[in-house]
């Protein structure tokens, strides 16, 4: 009687392409650009509430960035709780862009009915269906 040998090794898929054999790469998906950005704010927000940060101006200098950018992160903590769970929470994107941008939601972030920020939020998420 023989006993039933197993085998075990690293496989590597190749593909062909005109330049060559390149590895074939399974699609990985990342965080959304706003979903980053979000969780952003709220730790520069607790690092100046800390006192380990001073201000905007000490936090766009440590990042390399100009003070504008960091009051067009920071402006995503106007938006409603609810709002900001849910940027936190998007779905992670393949390929491509992401469906929504930071630019499309600084216009709703100066309003500061919250319930008209998540109307027009609802109106911005729902053709992309990411809640």
């Amino acid at each position: 009687m023989t006993l039933p040998t197993t085998v075990e090794c690293d496989l590597h898929l190749l593909g062909r392409s005109r330049q060559g054999v390149f590895p074939i790469r399974q699609e990985t998906s990342r965080v959304p650009r706003l979903s980053r950005l979000m969780a952003l704010a709220i730790r520069m927000q607790n690092l100046i509430r800390a006192g380990g940060i001073a201000d905007y101006s000490a936090l766009a200098q440590l990042g390399q960035v100009s003070r504008a950018r960091i009051t067009q992160i920071m402006n995503l903590l106007l938006l409603a709780p609810d709002i900001q769970e849910q940027i936190l929470f998007l779905s992670s994107t393949g390929r491509g862009r992401d469906p929504v941008r930071l630019a499309q939601l600084q216009p709703i972030a100066q309003i500061p009915d919250w319930n008209q920020q998540r109307r027009l939020w609802t109106g911005l998420r729902d053709p992309f269906d990411l809640a």
